[in-house]
Order: structure tokens, then sequence, then C-alpha cells
């Protein structure tokens, strides 16, 4: 017998896709198999990525308001934030600077209707401190006469009470007069205040489950707070968070960190994350199992073939070689049309869920986000399933003998 040599790449790669002409029903299933199966955790993965990106976008606005502090006395307390307990609080070593927010009850007017809304007396460093942004328009500058307000307070006015109640670009500009009904220490009324000038509307704020509010700068009142509701505290990094957040604690405060919150946050999203790739695992477990199921069928069918290339010179080697090859190029395959179902699923439903929202007067949104390092992960993981599923049949077919192969 001669010397037997092994198969050249090229040549192992040709054999390899001859699998796709000789059966390509069958093949055809299989890799449609395991590209539903990569799809659906590539699906599921961007569907909590997306979920995650608009949580925890929605809690850090802007990058101050992640290491700022919402810091108020308890209620049954009976006490208010003062002058002097802003200046204590400016002394800790931690603060790098607060901003004061009063909330009284108001009287918003335009157009000779008037209606009772929660007026929010605030710096114009609120915006950056809060992250509480307009949905539509911008916040006021420091010397400015401005107001912003929610769309429960827009409809208070003559000019919004005919539904639907959508609010634009457009609806900015208009004047309103605002009187704010300052209380005492123990609740009684004490003083009004009213707007040294007509406020013009620069933001809406889009807030279904808060009462009608207006917010405002305390510079155009005729009248300043008697004292303040809450303040918000900026650290003067994310390592001196927690420092300060103790030791407003200690001296009697109820205070809430947004870093807490979207660490919360990434926690929960993770975990439904995780939840929705362990789903999708599943359905790529059973693709699997598909694809391992049609190469033992493969070889079954093709131990006469093995029996003649054997006896032609082929060599175990190249035998083992040739089913790995067919398996890894049906897996590969299989994690490209998983790709694309998967990108093009979310990008689909990204699409429908856009025209739905534009419809019924809502902002659009990205729900389903893919993580392209995770699209690197899939295909290295479909290659890896393929070489996996067709690594018995390739053993079996590397040790069959021609005379074996020819007795079957």
């Amino acid at each position: 017998m001669g010397e037997r040599h092994s198969l050249a790449v090229l040549d192992l790669f040709k054999l390899s896709l001859r699998v796709f002409k000789t059966k390509p029903m069958r093949t055809f299933l299989t890799v449609l198999g395991m590209s539903v199966g990569v799809g659906t955790v590539l699906f599921l993965i961007s569907l909590g990525y997306g979920l995650q990106y608009i949580l925890i976008g929605k809690l850090v606005a802007t990058e101050d308001s992640l290491i700022t502090l919402d810091v108020s006395y308890p209620t049954e307390s009976g006490l208010n934030i003062t002058g002097r307990t802003m200046e204590e609080i400016s002394r800790l070593e931690e603060t790098e600077e607060i901003s004061p927010v009063a909330e009284f009850t108001g009287e918003l007017k335009s157009d000779g209707l008037a209606g009772l809304v929660v007026a929010k007396i605030v710096e114009p460093r609120y915006f950056r401190l809060s992250g509480n942004l307009p949905d539509i328009g911008m916040t006021f500058s420091e010397f400015e006469p401005a107001l912003i307000a929610s769309n429960a307070a827009l409809q208070l006015t003559e000019a919004y009470q005919t539904p639907p109640f959508k609010f634009a670009e457009t609806d900015l500009g208009k004047k309103f007069s605002l009187k704010v009904f300052y209380e005492g220490a123990g609740g009684e009324e004490s003083d009004a205040a009213e707007s040294k000038e007509s406020l013009p509307l620069k933001g809406i704020i889009n807030d279904e489950f808060q009462p009608p509010f207006v917010i405002v700068p305390a510079g155009f009142l005729s009248k300043e707070p008697p004292f303040y509701k809450s303040l918000l505290v900026k650290a003067k990094n994310i390592d001196l968070v927690a420092p300060l957040q103790d030791k407003l604690v200690d001296r009697g405060f109820i205070t809430s960190a947004r870093v807490d919150l979207v660490n919360q946050a990434s926690k929960v999203m993770s975990g439904i994350t995780i939840i929705l790739g362990v789903f999708g695992v599943t359905a790529l477990i059973v693709s699997a199992i598909g694809m391992f199921n049609t190469m033992i069928v493969g070889f079954l069918e093709r131990i006469y073939e093995v029996g003649i290339m054997k006896s032609l010179g082929a060599t175990d080697k190249d035998v083992r070689n040739l089913f790995l090859t067919e398996s890894l190029l049906m897996g590969l395959m299989g994690g490209i049309g998983g790709v694309i179902l998967g990108i093009g699923g979310g990008k689909l439903f990204n699409y429908g869920l856009n025209i739905l929202a534009a419809r019924l007067g809502g902002e659009p949104f990205t729900l389903f986000i893919v993580p392209y390092w995770f699209v690197a992960v899939t295909l290295v993981l479909s290659a890896a399933i393929g070489l996996i599923s067709g690594f018995w049949p390739a053993r079996r077919a590397a040790r069959l003998s021609p005379k074996e192969a020819f007795k079957v």
C-alpha cells in the first residue's frame, strides 16, 4: 500500500460543501433550526439590553444627578428646611453644591381660566442636579422669566380643554401668570406671592402619575418661600455619596440617591436579561439536538462512502476532518442566519412599535438594542455547537475500517 497523504484544506472544504448539494432540504432545515435557536437568543438578549437602556436612561438624565442626593425631613417630624439648614449642609466636606426645592399650592392662570397646581420653586441648577428635564422644550436659565409645566397642568388652561391632549414645540411661548399660596410651619396659610411678570412656557414634562405641577424660578416671584420642602445635595465625587448620605441620615434627614436606584435597576434588569437568555438558550439546545441527529443520520447513510474513501487512500484524520468541517459549516451558517433573524426581528419590532407610538401621540423609542459583542460571541458559540454536534459521528467515521464499511 502506498503512502497516504492528507487532504488539502481546499479539497476538504469542497468535499464538505457536497452535502449541501446531495441533501439540500435536510441541510437547509438543519441550518434553519439552528438559525431560529440563535436568533431567539439574540432577540431576547436584545430585548433585555433595550429594557435596561431605557430604564437607566430615564434614571440618569444628567451626569450630576448620579451623585446627587434628594434630602428632606420625615413628614411626621414636622420640620422644614430653612436657610440655616442649608448653610450647615453646605459646610459638610463631602458637599459640592446644593439646590433648594420649595413646594406650595399655586394658581395657574391663562386666557382667563385658572387651575390649582403644585408650584415647585427652584433654582436653575435644579434641572442639572435632579435630572428632571422637559420632554418638550428646554430648561430656563438663571435670569430668564420662564415656566416649566406638566402636561396635566396645561390641561387646566382654556387652550387645552379639548382632547386629545397632545403637546408639541408649537405650544411653547404661551404666557401664564402664577400665584403661590405660602403656608406657615403649622400648615396654615401665611402669605401669597405672585409672578412679577407673565411667564412664557419654556418646557413641558409629560407625567401622568403626579398631580398637575409647574416649575418656576425663585427670582421671579414677588416673595421668597418661607421654607423649603427638600434639597438636592451634590457630592464632590461618587465615592463620597455614601459618606455624605450617612452624615445626613445621622442629622435626621431621609435621603435617596439616584446611584442607588441605578444600581438596583441594573441588578434587576441584569436578572431579567439572564432569564430571557435562559429561554433563548433552551431554544438553542433544541436546535443543537436536531443538528446532532442530522449528523448521525448523515454518518449512517454514508458508511459505504467512508469505506470507499479509505480504500482510495483517505486517512482517519481526513474522514474525521471532513465530518467536523461539515458540522462546523452548518453551525456557522446557522449562526449567521440566526444573527440576521435576531437583528432583523428586533429592528422590525422597533419599527412597528414606533409607528404605534406615533399614532398614539407618544415619543419614538428603541426597545431592542443589539450588543454587538454578543453577536461575535454568538457566531463563535454557533461554530462550537457545530463542532460538538459533529464530534461523535466524525469519531465513528474515522475509526471505521473499509472492511467494516463494506459489510454494512
